[in-house]
Parts: structure tokens; C-alpha cells; sequence
């Protein structure tokens, strides 16, 4: 019975023995299979990482030489290029060039005449220099105004009003400012926004002393955006029409928020006269003072100071700071006037 059972023992643990060490190797080789597929996927990864490289470095490289060739040649796309960047010499060049060959291009004759404006504007010392672009802006716009598409005509006067405006304020006289409200008011009309356009509007009229649309001008800049010049540009109006209660309130809102000497000095002096003429002296002598301590070679403070000094009886003083005031600025016919007047 022994012997029996244990072959019979014997038999079983070979056959399971057998069964394991097959599931063993299955197991191997099914652990084989996925290795291998495992790292196939790997390798496919690698190649497909590797194409996509160098694709992209291909349009790269398409790119730069793309970019490279539109830079250096005389096209439009350059132009544009270069206009984006802000290199306003180069799209100047380039416009130029192209209007060479074909002299009635639109495109290249407004963007010759936006790059000249931008760069008179950026010559604030040289003035003929600044005229001469000024001008050539001014010719160009026009010209091409003839031509434009309705979608640009807006912008291009905008800018061809923004040129005679600068070309007004670097003259000695106001030649141009009723050009500037002409091109101005037509880039509003066709539909052209930027907020600078009422400012500068008010200005205009201003120097062309219409002080009605000229405050018009400058509330509405004023809904805009509050500054220290336009607070100041109001005031002055307001002074001028007479109005010098409420030129005041505009004024210290500019002296309370400016830092800049120039508008500080102006304003102080508007208020001075406006007090002097109130015989509110002490007020007044205290606005010239203020001047004074900022620049003590201010004309103004001392023609300021001389005509206090008339309305308080004090004709040697008067006379004092208005010598004084020619002394520091020798065109000044006000002072010269006052002086003539007590020969």
C-alpha cells in the first residue's frame, strides 16, 4: 500500500511541478512580449519626437530667411515690418523707394507721409529739419486723400490734422491751426476716435481765438481724461472771456496736481493777475513771489509785480519791475507800453 502511494506521490508533484514551470515560461515569455513592445513604443516615440524637431526647426529656419529676405527687399511687407517695430527711417526708406518706381502707390505714399510726421515730431531741436518732414508729411497725406480707401480716410486725416497742428505750434504765428480743426473735425466725421482729438481741437481754437469752441473742446477732452495742462489750457480760456472766478477754480486744481514747473509758474502768474485785478493784493504779490521762487528771472512775475505796484499808487516800484522785466526779456511789448504810457 506504501509502495503504491508513493508512486502515486511521486507522480502528482512531477505533474504539478511540470505545470509550474509552464506557467513559469509563460509567464517569461508573455513578460518578453510586452518588453518588446514596450520598447517599440520607446523607439516609435523617439522617431516621431525626432521628425516633429526637425519640422519645427524647418519652419524656423523658413521663417528667419523669410523675414530676413522681406526685411532687406523693398515691399510692402517690409514696410509694414518696420512700421510695426517703429523704425520710422526705414519705412520712410522703404517708401520712398517704392514710390520711385511707382509713384502713384497709395499705400507707400501714406505710410511715407505717417513715418515723415513721426520723424519731424522726434526733432524737437533741429527746427528746419522738423519743418521739412512736417511738410513732406503734409504733401504726401494729401495726395494721398485722392486715392485712399474709405476705411483709411479717417486715419489718414487724423494724422495730416496731428502734422499741421505741430507745424502751427513750431511757427511763430498761427498759420496752420485752422487746417489742423479742418482735418480733425473730418477724421471725427469719418468715424476716426482718438482722445487726444478734443484736446487738441481746443487748442486750435484757441489759437484761433475762439474761445467759445475752444472751451467746448476742452470740457469734452475733460470727460476724458483730467491733466494739469488741460486744467491749465481751461483756465485760460476762462480768463480771457472775462471769467476769472471760474478760471480760478481750474487753476488750483492745476496747482494742486502738477509737478511741473513750466504749468506751476503759468498758472501762478494767471492767478496773480486775476487777484490784482480783484485788489486783492497780497493774494497776487504772493502768486508772483511763488514765481520768482522757482525762477528768479521770471519776466512775467516782474511785470506781474509792477502793475500791483501801479494800482497801489507806487509808480517808483512799477517802474522798477517793469525795467526789470525788459532787463530779463527784451521784447516785451507790455512792459514797454507801460513804461511809454508814463514818459
Amino acid at each position: 500500500m506504501f509502495a503504491g502511494s508513493g508512486s502515486k506521490g511521486c507522480a502528482f508533484w512531477g505533474l504539478l511541478i511540470v505545470l509550474l514551470g509552464g506557467k513559469m515560461l509563460g509567464k517569461k515569455r508573455a513578460y518578453g512580449r510586452v518588453a518588446r513592445k514596450d520598447s517599440r513604443i520607446v523607439l516609435r516615440i523617439i522617431i516621431l519626437a525626432s521628425v516633429l524637431l526637425l519640422i519645427a526647426a524647418a519652419v524656423w529656419l523658413c521663417y528667419r530667411l523669410t523675414r530676413k529676405y522681406v526685411r532687406n527687399s523693398n515691399s510692402v511687407s517690409a514696410l509694414y515690418n518696420y512700421w510695426e517695430e517703429g523704425d520710422n527711417k526705414k519705412v520712410y526708406e522703404i517708401a520712398d523707394a517704392i514710390l520711385d518706381r511707382s509713384p502713384l502707390h497709395n499705400t507707400a505714399r501714406t505710410m511715407r507721409g505717417f513715418s515723415a510726421f513721426k520723424l519731424g515730431f522726434a526733432e524737437p531741436d533741429d527746427m528746419t529739419q522738423r519743418q521739412t518732414y512736417f511738410d513732406r508729411a503734409i504733401n504726401d497725406l494729401r495726395v494721398a486723400l485722392q486715392t485712399a480707401r474709405r476705411d483709411s480716410v479717417g486715419q489718414t486725416e487724423y494724422v495730416l490734422g496731428l502734422t499741421y497742428f505741430h507745424k502751427d505750434k513750431s511757427s511763430s504765428f498761427h498759420y496752420y491751426a485752422d487746417l489742423a480743426v479742418k482735418y480733425l473735425e473730418d477724421a471725427r466725421e469719418h468715424g476716426y476716435k482718438s482722445d487726444d482729438i478734443p484736446e487738441l481741437l481746443g487748442l486750435s481754437y484757441a489759437d484761433l481765438g475762439d474761445t467759445g469752441k475752444s472751451l467746448e473742446s476742452f470740457t469734452e477732452a475733460l470727460l476724458i481724461r483730467e491733466s494739469d495742462t488741460l486744467l491749465y489750457n481751461i483756465a485760460k480760456q476762462y480768463f480771457k472771456n472775462g471769467d476769472g472766478a471760474v478760471a480760478k477754480q481750474y487753476l488750483v486744481r492745476a496747482l494742486q496736481m502738477s509737478g511741473d514747473d513750466d504749468i506751476l509758474i503759468k498758472s501762478h502768474f494767471i492767478l496773480g493777475q486775476i487777484y490784482t485785478g480783484e485788489k486783492n493784493y497780497s493774494a497776487a504779490k504772493s502768486e508772483f513771489e511763488s514765481i520768482l521762487e522757482k525762477n528768479v528771472n521770471s519776466a512775467d512775475a516782474h511785470y506781474g509785480l509792477g502793475v500791483l505796484y501801479e494800482q497801489q499808487g507806487d509808480m517808483a516800484k512799477a517802474r522798477a519791475e517793469w525795467r526789470t522785466c525788459l532787463k530779463l526779456q527784451a521784447e516785451y511789448p507790455a512792459a514797454e507800453k507801460k513804461l511809454s504810457e508814463i514818459r
